[in-house]
């Protein structure tokens, strides 16, 4: 072969990734992956430079939650790829296609030891690291296994339930000859997803239509579209109401009058109550996470039996994991749910309304709705959190994107803010990450260039990510970072004065012991960005509507009361903390 008919293996890969459709690239550079981006440098990709490789991680997830892309992050051997180990698993856990590209050592110095090697014990193995959550690790050891392996890693990140892949590839491979037309030779083939039988959606809809408390548990895994149209048309047409997961706020508008909201430790005690006498259960794309089931407690949260469960996911290991079924498949959601409701129609062709019960749903949620808004009124200084929520409200476009962190910013927000039909809210459920927002909030400003993005972080979150806000400054993406800073990590704080009397190592305090905090509206300035200091309750307002006007990235610093969230159901930690362990 003649070196005209040949480019390097690093060429291909960038070759392979342009046709798959991707656009960008989020990571950190390396000594073991600089060939890569060489090649990369004279294509189409952008590449995102993110400071740091958790910062990376989480950019990579944000754009491919607003897109429904795969994201893809581009790490170094050793310490890169391990900073990264978490923004992978928060997507991993939280079924989000990410294909993670790291370097590695040269193939042919396994064994020795070289510079970077993840190895003590044994010979370095780091794709090991990575095993316990990605769906699949691929490890290099040919270059003409690279194009075939890349293939498969965007293959098994997006078909089936979604999640996260690594494709860990020698440095020496990246430089390495192949045939020029090699990226052409592995296509990627679109995933058809399994439909679900006629039978069963009419087994489904038999029950449901002869239920006399029938309930719809929605998960994450259901988003705008033809499905999202069927079971609004379902639900409506039986009255059937709606409970939904943590991930899977907003996929019906927090006004419909049918939606109940989240069950479980956060959930009403309606929500709760509902669950619990739910005859018959349709849940769609959720596990049934133990915050949302209450420790999985049938004092507070589902009773099974007597319920009967009918559980769709695209994942079978879910299937009766936590709870026993009636009906259990594997299938697409979307699918499933036109099936069911065009089942449901051919069983019961006129609407099956139930007296009051729109009413008792409307008017709960309201009143939730309202107190949150009339506590939000207050003019104390540090702010409630629910005063930053309801200026948020008030001031924010329709359609922008909340990506919070873990707390008050995420609890909070899916209990009582009633996000706009037009909205988006975007959280870390599974691996409930602090430091997810900031950097995640780029990418969903990368993906969504003209939406207003806001990052609703605790100063806890955003100490530990700082590096996002020299990466929105320099991509040009005007996030808007709003730190609830109530100089602590408030909310295992105030877990653990309630429990054991008094806080202690979740406070942050200077050497005099006074409440201490870096000055974030500084930080942000200092980096390019417009920074904001609130210093009255009037004052975020303000600093809000000149940062939605401005379009630049911005960070407010906003002093907040350290303020529970209230839990009207049930999490066996608690117990845990008294002694009680069954």
């Amino acid at each position: 072969m003649s070196p005209d008919d040949t480019v390097t293996a690093a060429e291909a890969m960038v070759a392979q990734l342009e046709s798959y459709g991707v656009e960008y690239v989020f990571g950190t550079c390396g000594h073991t992956n600089i060939a890569l981006l060489d090649a990369m440098s004279r294509s189409t990709i952008r590449f995102v430079i993110a400071r740091h490789e958790q910062a990376a991680a989480h950019a990579a997830d944000g754009y491919a939650r607003a897109t429904g892309k795969p994201g893809v992050v581009l790490l170094h051997v050793g310490p890169g790829m391990t900073n990264a180990v978490t923004g992978v698993m928060t997507a991993a856990l939280d079924s989000v296609p990410l294909v993670a590209i790291t370097g590695d050592i040269p193939s042919y110095y396994r064994g020795r030891h070289p510079h970077q090697e993840v190895n003590l014990h044994a010979d370095g193995d780091q794709a090991a690291i990575y095993r316990p959550f990605v769906k699949r690790a691929w490890q290099v050891h040919r270059v003409a296994d690279l194009a075939r392996f890349t293939e498969r890693a965007f293959w098994t990140a997006t078909s089936g339930r979604p999640g996260a892949v690594l494709l860990s590839v020698p440095m020496d491979h990246f430089s390495r000859p192949v045939p020029r037309d090699t990226a052409a030779g592995f296509p990627l083939a679109t995933p058809e997803r399994p439909a679900l039988p006629a039978d069963v959606a009419g087994r489904i809809a038999d029950l449901l239509v002869a239920a006399e408390r029938p309930l719809v548990y929605l998960g994450g895994g259901l988003r705008r579209g033809p499905g999202l149209d069927a079971l609004r048309s379902l639900v409506e047409h039986l009255d059937i109401p709606v409970a939904h997961s943590l991930m899977a706020k907003g996929t019906l508008p927090d006004c419909h009058p049918l939606l109940l909201g989240m069950p479980g430790f956060w959930g009403l005690e309606l929500t709760n109550r509902y669950t619990r006498e739910a005859d018959v259960v349709l849940a769609l794309a959720t596990r049934f996470a133990e915050t949302d089931a209450s420790s999985w407690d049938r004092r507070y949260t589902w009773q099974f039996p007597p319920g009967r469960l009918i559980q769709i996911d695209i994942d079978p290991a879910e299937i009766g994991r936590n709870f026993p079924v009636t009906v259990g498949a594997v299938a697409d959601v979307a699918d499933a749910v036109r099936a069911i409701d065009a089942a449901v129609r051919d069983r019961q062709a006129t609407p099956r309304p139930r007296p009051g019960l729109r009413e008792t749903v409307t008017a709960t949620r309201r009143t939730l709705f309202t107190e949150s808004r009339e506590r939000g009124t207050s003019t104390q200084f540090p702010l409630r959190p629910e005063r930053i929520l309801t200026d948020l409200r008030a001031i924010l476009p329709p359609d922008a994107i909340l990506v919070t962190d873990v707390g008050w910013n995420k609890n909070g927000v899916a209990q009582c803010y009633e996000l706009p039909e037009q909205g988006r809210f975007i959280t870390p459920g599974g691996a409930s990450t602090m430091g997810f927002g900031p950097a995640a909030a780029v990418g969903v400003q990368i993906a969504q260039p003209d939406r207003t993005v806001v990052a609703l972080i605790g100063d806890g979150g955003m100490g530990a990510q700082l590096p996002a806000v020299p990466m929105a400054v320099e991509q040009g993406a005007p996030v808007i970072f709003v730190v609830m800073n109530n100089r602590s990590h408030g909310t295992i704080s105030d877990l653990q004065a309630a429990n054991f009397g008094r806080s202690y190592g979740c406070d942050f305090l200077g050497p005099d012991g006074l409440p201490y905090s870096p000055d974030f509206a500084a930080y942000g300035r200092a980096c390019g960005a417009d920074g904001y200091t609130v210093d009255s309750a009037g004052a975020l307002g303000e600093a809000l509507r000149a940062a939605v006007a401005a379009r630049r990235p911005a960070v407010l610093d906003v002093p907040m009361v350290n303020e529970p969230v209230p839990t009207p159901g049930h999490w066996n930690i608690k117990d845990i903390y008294q002694g009680v362990f069954d």
